[in-house]
């Protein structure tokens, strides 16, 4: 490993090296993939990395390419001592809102996990109702490694939902897209409508300039 990378990675475990200081072993970093997408459900991940982990590349997932992910993934499956996933579909985000449904996601991620952790890292600023100690750190995916794995995780997990949608749904080109607002989306939903996995209150503008 390079020494440029090496020092961005110890930065990066900064936070988490100051909690083992504190007496905490099992420390798990949150975070979520699809909160801005017009379809397809967000989806969160809880990661639990051993002590001083240093994984060769892990960073926030949107500075990575889609190659990169998929490889970061596969050495995080690999090397976490555990892994959650939490998915909040359309239904609950139409029902509860994007904000509510990405909490819902994130506590049943960390939920998930073979092993209870003992503190917990969110990205951003908004707290979960769990019990267990944690703090939320604004652009956590920088900050620290275990959030940043987090959202390897949850992106690569949401993408490769989304690959699949597009084969029921081609005419959309949700595999290149991913559900986000491009204009080949757009476009899409005012020629064909919405599907069963569009957030309707993110494509009523769309559907309306139809109208």
């Amino acid at each position: 490993m390079k020494e440029a990378e090496l020092k961005r990675l110890n930065m990066m475990l900064e936070i988490e090296n100051n909690l083992i200081k504190n007496g905490y072993n099992y420390i798990c970093g949150v975070d979520e993939a699809g909160r801005g997408p017009l379809c397809g459900p967000v989806v969160a991940s809880a990661v639990i990395l051993p002590k001083g982990a240093c994984i060769e590349g892990v960073n926030d997932s949107k500075k990575l390419s889609e190659k990169k992910r998929e490889r970061l993934y596969d050495d995080i499956m690999s090397n976490a001592l555990a892994v959650g996933i939490g998915i909040s579909d359309v239904d609950i985000i139409e029902k509860v809102n994007i904000l509510n449904a990405t909490k819902i996601a994130m506590k049943n991620a960390i939920d998930n996990l073979k092993i209870s952790p003992d503190y917990v890292l969110i990205d951003g600023n908004q707290p979960i109702d769990i019990q267990i100690p944690f703090q939320t750190v604004i652009k956590g995916d920088a900050k620290s490694e275990s959030i940043a794995a987090a959202s390897i995780i949850a992106k690569v997990t949401r993408d490769r939902l989304l690959i699949e949608y597009d084969k029921k749904y081609p005419e959309y080109g949700f595999a290149k897209h991913k559900g986000y607002g491009t204009k080949i989306h757009i476009e899409a939903i005012k020629k064909y409508g919405i599907t069963p996995i569009h957030r309707k209150s993110f494509c009523k503008k769309f559907l309306d300039e139809v109208d």
